[in-house]
């Protein structure tokens, strides 16, 4: 009986240090008047929740297994969430045929957007029983994340930002000077034609946008270490035709109303963002990580703007050999941010 008694103890201990409080859950949630794919994963629900907007904006991360921040996961609650006109909340939403004319009719805006996102951060925190969440934003999600953060910065402990915009039309226009002098010092011919017969940005069709970042990614790559292949292996969940269809969609329709298309009817919805002009005062912590080899959003723009801003705490920091997108390097030094916010609930 005692040999019974002792066994069951050791059983209830090793459940908790497994984590009793694990948390695994991927639903649809009714954010801005339609359905929206959040997932919420972690070890222990009572740990502190990061909220990572993603990039594109169509780049969901939901779809892909949990090796980018499996390691985050015994200390932190990771959501992902699938923002308006990408992957699933893409897919939920919008027609069995997707065309020109849906496009120019549907129309997505920041500020709808941003009210999405705080939409979702609430219900996080009456959902997970917190005050606040750690608020994560790379590339079009540096965009999206500080206008969350200047709307309701109440609800969020810190905002990380990973590839920040400052001034979208600025940003292409220096994205296309740099590569420009890159393509020249390397005689790279056929680059140069290519560019040269592009122009300089803005563009009237987002073909054009497309094209420049191409060649923006091609130069990138070649000074940046790449991420382990694991963290684009997609969940055998989301490994279907119907997924890889909405995402593929959501990709072109969320592209499109970033940078705007004249022939079909399509206006940027990012033409005005100037975050000189808007965005200099954060009423919480704030921090930047910035690949040094990010041509798209260079450290020329983001930190002579990160210098002027005023917060509570800001922090900058430049990582070698990275770039524009995700590494090792860069997601290392996100943790160690947020670890060090010490954040108990």
């Amino acid at each position: 009986m005692q040999n019974k008694l002792t066994l069951t103890i050791l059983l209830l201990a090793f459940n908790v240090a497994l984590g009793q409080n694990r948390i695994s859950e991927e639903n649809y949630i009714n954010i801005g008047g339609i359905e929206q794919w959040i997932t919420i994963n972690g070890n222990d629900s009572a740990n502190p929740v990061v909220l990572v907007v993603h990039g594109g904006p169509g780049s969901t991360l939901s779809h892909y297994k949990d090796d980018i921040f499996a390691d985050w996961m015994k200390d932190f609650t990771i959501v992902h969430w699938d923002q308006r006109g990408a992957g699933r909340t893409f897919g939920k939403n919008c027609p069995k045929t997707v065309n020109e004319d849906f496009y120019a009719r549907n129309p997505l805006s920041i500020k709808e957007m941003t009210n999405d996102g705080i939409a979702v951060t609430t219900y996080l925190l009456k959902r997970l029983d917190k005050k606040k969440v750690i608020l994560i934003g790379t590339s079009w999600g540096s965009i999206l994340a500080t206008e969350m953060a200047q709307k309701q910065p109440e609800i969020f402990h810190a905002y990380i930002g990973h590839a920040q915009f400052v001034n979208f039309l600025a940003n292409i226009k220096n994205a296309y000077n740099e590569v420009i002098e890159i393509a020249e010092e390397k005689e790279d011919d056929q680059i140069l034609i290519k560019l040269k017969e592009l122009g300089p940005p803005p563009y009237q069709q987002a073909k054009n946008y497309g094209q420049l970042l191409r060649v923006v990614k091609q130069y990138e790559k070649l000074n940046a270490t790449p991420a382990p292949s694991s963290w684009w292996k997609i969940a055998s969940a989301y490994e279907n035709n119907d997924d890889a269809t909405d995402r593929y969609n959501g990709d072109d329709y969320s592209f499109l109303n970033l940078v705007g298309d004249e022939q079909i009817g399509v206006k940027s919805m990012v033409s005005h963002i100037d975050f000189n002009k808007t965005s200099l005062t954060f009423r919480l912590p704030v921090f930047m990580i910035q690949g040094e080899n990010d041509i798209l959003c260079s450290q020329k723009l983001n930190k002579p703007y990160f210098e002027k801003i005023r917060a509570p705490r800001k922090e900058y920091v430049a990582v070698s050999n990275a770039a524009h997108g995700f590494n090792e390097a860069i997601v290392k030094k996100q943790f160690e941010i947020v670890k060090s916010l010490h954040v108990q609930n």
